[in-house]
C-alpha cells in the first residue's frame, strides 16, 4: 500500500532577526534557519504554520506541491 504524500511548504529567510525580539530568533532556530537566504521545505501542519505566523515579516512562504 502506497504512502500518502504529505503537503509541504517552501520557506525562505529573507530578513535577519537581529534587532527583533529574542523569541523570534528562537523560533527561526527551531524552524532550522541558520543563514540569511536559506530555504527550507517544511511539512504543512498547524504547528509549523503557527511558528511561521510569528515571524512572517522575516520569511517568504511558497506553497509546494
Amino acid at each position: 500500500m502506497a504512502k500518502k504524500q504529505e503537503k509541504t511548504i517552501k520557506v525562505t529567510l529573507v530578513k535577519s532577526a537581529t534587532g527583533f525580539d529574542k523569541r523570534q530568533a528562537k523560533i527561526l532556530e527551531a524552524l532550522g534557519f541558520r543563514k540569511l537566504g536559506q530555504t527550507r521545505v517544511l511539512p504543512d501542519n498547524d504547528c509549523i504554520r503557527g511558528s511561521i505566523f510569528k515571524v512572517k515579516h522575516l520569511l517568504k512562504v511558497e506553497e509546494d506541491a
